[in-house]
């Protein structure tokens, strides 16, 4: 893909009249490989377009029908149109027309509307989007294929897997059912749904080009890549749209597309519906994404590895390191492992089994096959939380307050540090732990000087308080700390 951009097709933004494509930020000496997520600009005129529950059937001369799907999910499509101001004025990137018409003037913030799709998961408002396509909005509209318009809450959002939850008040909605991305074959008709190019609600068709792309558009520490590629024609404005079978059913979230102009080139990407049905799931109950890991550093399998450790033919995912105490390592797994397959599904590239494990929620089990040497062997093991644990961290709505992931800490963490128990910061975001200082595996075990003892305690404690707090508590190599939290409703 050597020229190619990656581009994330949702997002255009109106600033003073002119239409810009966003475009995930890279230097230059990554603009070879250039992601685009496909979240577009509302533009100021209609642009010119240079692009011409049951079964499905055939026409008579033997062609794919496309209309039962088409009917049965446009309803469901919605245009999804953020607005926030930005800071600093806009560049015409011209220093002529920056003479003449004004460039950007320091602390003027520009008003910026941008427009992707979502899809209706629930008669009674839940849709699903891209993160990317709500990330930096102020306001949340969706509107719909009848024209109806409607302000949406977000539920919550995964920068790791780039799925967002809205929420709409609103009943007796058509709504797009679940499909099974995993039975997906290499060649099958699907139909892309969305807003491209701020135009209604438009269908496009293509086949399944390839599965478990891993095109390294999310920028996470814990990003989980692995794309559904299809030739079906995806532009700005697309993000957050419906991949769907011929049976109408939902099997993926359009999100990017490889081109080196910004507009389709025949590569787009949708996250597949296993992962995103998963992420939506733990959305809707408990606010934010219920993370679940094995404990292992995978690499892929290539042809010289292989060969060195005489494994023929080349399938499944290198274990490079077990971590200590992991769910992996009380399994009994080892490095230099291959792993096969999980419960049943063969993974022949780390994106494979990310998506595999990404499914389930710490303490679920899973059944696993692995190759040691020459023999196939079966581990059962049950999946831990970012600490090693087996509970789940605590709802969004403290999460997005304090602006991180908190999670009990396991009994290792307290035979080690001699602790009795305590809630440490799995993750740091924008917010106020960020900002009193707080870094990422921090241990808090005293909140105004009242000792706690898991997550329960923390969330009751600072329920009863709506101002500043002491928060004492240890590093993971023994550094003590102690902040001045502001916490507010």
């Amino acid at each position: 893909m050597k020229g190619q951009q990656i581009i994330v097709p949702a997002l255009s933004a109106l600033i003073g009249g002119l239409v810009a494509v966003a475009i995930v930020g890279r230097t230059p000496a990554q603009m070879a490989a250039h992601t685009h997520l496909t979240n577009d600009t509302i533009a100021a005129q209609t642009p010119r377009v240079h692009y011409a529950v049951n079964a499905f059937g055939s026409s008579a001369a033997g062609q794919t029908d496309f209309t039962v799907a088409a009917e049965k999910t446009v309803d469901a499509v919605v245009h999804v149109k953020t607005s926030y101001r930005a800071q600093g004025g806009y560049s015409f990137g011209n220093p002529f027309l920056d003479f003449f018409f004004g460039g950007p003037q320091q602390g003027m913030a520009q008003p910026v509307q941008t427009s992707g799709s979502g899809v209706i998961l629930t008669r009674d408002g839940y849709i699903v989007t891209n993160n990317h396509v709500i990330e930096k909005g102020d306001r949340i509209e969706v509107v719909l294929n009848d024209k109806r318009s409607f302000e949406a809450k977000l539920v919550g959002r995964d920068p790791s897997t780039d799925i967002a939850l809205l929420k709409v008040e609103a009943t007796d909605l058509p709504y797009i059912e679940f499909g099974n991305s995993d039975e997906l074959r290499l060649g099958e008709w699907v139909l892309a749904i969305g807003n491209p190019f701020n135009l209604s609600t438009t269908v496009t068709a293509g086949i399944i080009s390839a599965k478990a792309r891993n095109i390294s558009v999310i920028n996470d520490r814990y990003a989980i890549e692995s794309f559904i590629q299809t030739d079906a024609a995806v532009n700005p404005g697309n993000s957050g749209g419906a991949l769907v079978n011929l049976k109408g059913e939902l099997i993926g979230i359009n999100t990017a597309i490889a081109s080196q102009t910004g507009s389709y080139a025949g590569y787009s990407f949708a996250v597949p519906v296993s992962i995103a049905k998963k992420i939506v799931s733990d959305l809707m109950e408990f606010g934010e994404v219920q993370r679940a890991i094995l404990g292992v550093s995978i690499a892929e399998l290539t042809e010289e590895l292989a060969r060195e450790m005489g494994i023929s033919p080349i399938k499944g995912v290198l274990v490079s390191a077990v971590a200590s105490d992991g769910a992996a390592q009380k399994a009994g797994l080892r490095p230099g492992d291959v792993l096969l397959s999980v419960n049943g599904v063969e993974v022949n590239s780390v994106s494979q089994l990310q998506e595999q494990v990404g499914k389930h929620r710490p303490g679920q089990r899973v059944e696993l096959i692995a190759l040691r040497g020459g023999e196939r062997k079966h581990f059962s093991v049950t999946l831990t939380n970012l600490s090693g644990g087996l509970t789940f961290s605590q709802p969004s709505s403290l999460s997005n307050r304090l602006g991180g992931t908190l999670v009990d800490i396991n009994d290792r963490q307290k035979r080690s540090l001699g602790l009795q128990g305590g809630v440490q910061v799995a993750e740091v975001g924008e917010g106020q732990i960020k900002a009193c200082g707080i870094r990422r595996g921090f241990i808090i075990t005293k909140i105004d000087k009242r000792t706690i003892s898991n997550l329960s305690d923390f969330k009751q404690m600072l329920s009863r308080t709506n101002g500043p707090v002491l928060v004492e508590g240890i590093y993971p190599n023994g550094t003590t700390g102690a902040y001045a939290l502001s916490f507010k409703e």
